[in-house]
């Protein structure tokens, strides 16, 4: 992937959880985009399928630093 892509940084199939994350993220001045909601929304949100949380590739470690400092991620999670 190339190194101005997206990194996912979270993967849940918990829509408030999904949006608490985003909240954190945009909060902390770090733009991110739902992967997978249609295909969600599509399967009737029974969770067979996750959404995933993507930054921008710069972002990912000020990202998965703000979701760790809220609990959110495993502190021995890859930076």
């Amino acid at each position: 992937m190339a190194e101005d892509g997206l990194r996912v940084v979270a993967v849940t199939g918990d829509p408030v959880r999904l949006s608490f994350l985003a909240a954190l993220l945009r909060d902390a001045g770090i733009g991110c985009v739902v992967l997978d909601a249609h295909i969600a929304a599509v399967e009737g949100n029974i969770g067979a399928f996750p959404r995933r949380l993507a930054v921008a590739a710069r972002d990912a470690g000020a990202a998965r630093a703000v979701l760790r400092e809220a609990g959110e991620l495993p502190r021995d999670a890859p930076a």
